[in-house]
């Protein structure tokens, strides 16, 4: 126990009053730079965690862990902090709303706002969760609780005019039967994968060869040359 002598007074604390920032904003946006640091590592190559400064929105990334939408620091606020800004009575937490990541991977996500003791938002934290990842994992689960696929017949026909959203699904399973996903490939599984894609007649779709670099993460350029 401390004990204090008659007339003394005790020492501060470290990270006391006095070692605090004199703007209270700013210590609030420190205080919040903490969860989104301690969040992104909870969620290595997972979750996106985004700490916006909303008293500079033309620079607002204060913080950004596990990049996965390719800002940077300094970056822009995004319409949502835009909002925020200008109406303090717009929602504090918007909670698991659909994304997407600008190379066209699902997101889902979270965004909160932090507001100072005068009720005008100055920060927002956002959280960006990569469905994509996730994809691999549920069809491999289905797989395995499945039953009758033993004497399973190939398919009679090949669908030529295939869409966006089927040749993902293709990129994905064939990736999921390689044990990853389309990204995490190595270099001769992706070669594998291509080829047997374009054995499948999906690159008689329009910009079939462009998607598939997207969802493998390399240039179009080595697509064609894995074809070969």
């Amino acid at each position: 126990m401390d004990h204090v002598t008659d007339g003394a007074v005790p020492a501060r604390r470290a990270g006391s009053a006095a070692s605090a920032p004199a703007d209270p904003d700013e210590h609030l946006i420190r205080e919040a730079e903490k969860i989104a640091v301690a969040l992104g590592r909870m969620f290595p190559g997972l979750c996106e965690v985004v700490l916006h400064d909303l008293r500079d929105p033309r620079h607002a990334i204060r913080t950004i862990e596990n990049n996965l939408s390719g800002r940077r620091t300094g970056d822009s606020a995004t319409e949502l902090g835009l909002a925020r800004i200008a109406d303090p009575d717009y929602p504090g937490v918007i909670q698991n709303y659909p994304n997407r990541f600008p190379d066209g991977r699902p997101a889902k996500s979270t965004s909160i706002g932090i507001k100072n003791s005068a009720g005008d938002y100055i920060a927002a934290l956002c959280l960006n969760l990569d469905v994509s990842v996730l994809s691999p994992v549920t069809l491999a689960l289905s797989r395995l609780v499945a039953t009758d696929t033993e004497h399973r017949e190939p398919p009679l026909e090949t669908l030529r005019d295939r869409n966006a959203r089927e040749l993902r699904g293709a990129v994905e399973s064939l990736a999921a039967e390689r044990g990853g996903t389309p990204r995490s490939l190595s270099r001769d599984a992706k070669r594998e994968l291509v080829r047997h894609l374009h054995a499948e007649g999906y690159f008689d779709s329009r910009d079939a060869a462009q998607s598939i670099a997207d969802l493998l993460g390399v240039s179009r350029a080595t697509v064609y040359n894995y074809t070969r």
